[in-house]
């Protein structure tokens, strides 16, 4: 089977009815929105989560919480994580981006002492956790805060 050769099931497909195409074919004069009413009216239609006039149901809910807008959020790296970089490597941001082990660059980068490390590097970040430093130095290596 080829890509051009590829075709939806019998019966998936249905032609669209031609609204407003003479009263013969069915779907003529009101073209399938009935008389009168906020429905029939061009332009026109009722808000997801509108019920009439009564108080919406996320509304009438308890709020709970509290969301800080203005948390900072952190792209985080865990050491046994950084020994697929050979011996003597600086492990930059950008390095791990090009690795896939980070998202993007927007957000910080935090190193975490989860697992260990069995090489020397330069490690590179906007942060570190205490454990974390402690590891790298152990190693031979060195915890550079940029």
């Amino acid at each position: 089977m080829r890509l051009h050769e590829l075709r939806p099931p019998e019966g998936a497909k249905q032609v669209a009815k031609r609204k407003g195409r003479g009263m013969s074919s069915g779907m003529g004069k009101t073209s399938g929105r009935g008389q009168k009413g906020q429905k029939a009216r061009s332009g026109s239609g009722i808000k997801p989560g509108f019920e009439g006039g009564q108080m919406p149901y996320f509304q009438r809910l308890p709020k709970r919480g509290f969301k800080n807008i203005f948390k900072k959020k952190w792209n985080i790296i865990n050491i046994g994580d950084l020994n697929v970089f050979e011996e003597g490597t600086k492990v930059t941001p950008e390095l791990l981006l090009e690795a896939g082990m980070l998202k993007n660059l927007r957000d910080p980068l935090k190193v975490l002492g989860d697992g260990e490390l069995d090489r020397k590097l330069e490690v590179c970040a906007h942060s570190f956790s205490s454990q974390a430093q402690a590891k790298i130095e152990a190693a031979g290596g060195k915890a550079e805060v940029i």
